[in-house]
């Protein structure tokens, strides 16, 4: 079969909202997630320097700060914010529910 579907609202979220689709779509480099924030919700600060991930971060829907570094990064509804590899990174959701596309990739071969 030369492609893979799936809905994602029937992927088993893993925690307060955040769907992983990589596993479900069968893929080998890039990871996908939708992640459902309520209101006032923070993520866990983490970065990917071991794995060499960096990620982007697209907010569909609401507004939320991703802190980049130390750096808040505030963000609206289409726009999107690109996460180098090793950079610390924290989502804090604003006051009403967001919803995100998060799309990660190894530069490696």
């Amino acid at each position: 079969m030369s492609y893979t579907k799936v809905d994602s609202r029937d992927v088993e979220p893993v925690g307060e909202g955040l769907r992983f689709l990589r596993d479900p779509l069968d893929c080998e480099k890039l990871g996908v997630s939708i992640l459902d924030a309520d209101p006032g919700w923070t993520g866990k600060e983490h970065d990917h320097a071991e794995d060499g991930q960096e990620e982007v971060y697209v907010l569909i829907d609401g507004a939320a700060t991703v802190t980049v570094e130390g750096e808040d990064v505030e963000l609206t509804a289409g726009e999107a914010v690109r996460i180098p590899a090793e950079a610390t990174r924290q989502i804090h959701n604003g006051d009403t529910e967001s919803k995100f596309v998060l799309v990660g990739a190894s530069g490696e071969e």
